[in-house]
């Protein structure tokens, strides 16, 4: 356009000032309406580019998220575009973590019904027969009241972790992190289970170091994940007759290994083993397996105390859950010292 306008000016004054011949009037003329042709030409280019933009992006927004834009040379537009190409990838990651939720919620809501109806019906039977006032001994009274109890305990159970897996998906989860001694909480967690351990026969192997070993993290969710993957081990390793705990110092953090020799975890299990309410087939059984959350919930806060979790698996020889904690070696008061 500044061309054009230059181009009419010279004209207007050259041709007031001399007249000028009639070829190169001709030839100036001819040069005006040629980037007068241009422009429009590229006017049209550029708009025919947005119209297609948009028609892509609307594809991308309402089917296909896979939708890429082409760049056109054209330096302003390829930078648009290559900006609209980083927010379509985010777009696609939002669905497909969508789609991943909406299929986990599914499942925990099927799970979830299973696992309240069943034992929620076994308690209603056995309250009825006692109600029936049915003919049985005391032995077998005190029986039914003990079951009653102890699947009411689960039930219990499974709504906590139902109820904190909610608050860490609201993010009300609420960590206060401290300077702990790792060693310290890790005996007081171990200490929990002692009387559990000796019911069911288990033999307790225990490597933690007598020196103080300091992390960061929030203590309640420090013994929720020892507690978890213990609770974790002795449902599903206990036929392996012996429950390991050691606590190991490396360069920059500390690793807690929980280990059993049980039946050991499958390759298809172990790609899934942190999802929700996710149980392998030889635990369905509400008397063997757990309530599917508990390993999801120490995945969830050994991240939030900025660690790491992971898992591996040889079939009667060794299973072991472990996790890290980094170190630290600021100075402030411990919090269970």
């Amino acid at each position: 356009m500044v061309l054009q306008l230059l181009m009419i000016t010279g004209i207007l004054m050259i041709d007031i000032n001399e007249p000028m011949p009639a070829i190169i009037s001709w030839c100036l003329f001819l040069g005006v309406c040629l980037v007068t042709v241009i422009l429009l030409s590229t006017r049209i280019r550029y708009f025919a580019q947005l119209k297609r933009m948009d028609t892509e992006l609307k594809r991308a927004v309402y089917e296909n998220a896979n939708t890429r834009l082409l760049a056109n040379h054209d330096k302003a537009l390829d930078e648009l575009t290559f900006s609209i190409n980083d927010l379509l990838e985010q777009l696609e990651k939002i669905q497909i973590q969508s789609i991943k939720s909406q299929t986990a919620r599914k499942r925990i809501l099927s799970s979830i019904s299973h696992d309240i109806r069943t034992p929620l019906t076994s308690i209603i039977g056995y309250i009825d027969a006692l109600q029936d006032d049915i003919s049985i001994s005391e032995q077998e009274r005190n029986e039914y009241i003990a079951t009653v109890s102890k699947k009411a305990n689960s039930l219990k159970q499974l709504l906590d972790d139902l109820f904190d897996m909610a608050k860490l998906d609201a993010d009300e989860f609420t960590l206060k992190e401290e300077r702990l001694d790792f060693a310290e909480v890790a005996r007081e967690s171990v200490i929990s289970f002692l009387p559990e351990l000796k019911k069911e026969g288990i033999e307790l192997k225990v490597h933690i170091p007598e020196d103080t070993c300091y992390i960061m993290a929030d203590h309640q969710s420090l013994i929720r994940i020892i507690g978890n993957v213990i609770k974790n081990a002795l449902h599903y390793g206990k036929d392996g007759g012996i429950l390991g705990v050691e606590l190991i110092e490396t360069d920059n953090n500390y690793q807690m290994l929980i280990w059993d020799r049980g039946p050991g975890i499958s390759d298809e299990d172990m790609e899934n083993i942190f999802e929700r309410m996710y149980r392998g087939e030889d635990s369905r059984n509400r008397s063997y397996g757990g309530s599917g959350l508990g390993l999801s919930i120490a995945k969830e806060l050994v991240e939030r105390n900025h660690g790491q979790i992971w898992v591996e698996s040889m079939p009667w020889k060794k299973t072991t859950f472990g996790f890290l904690i980094p170190k630290h070696t600021g100075k402030s008061q411990l919090r269970n010292n």
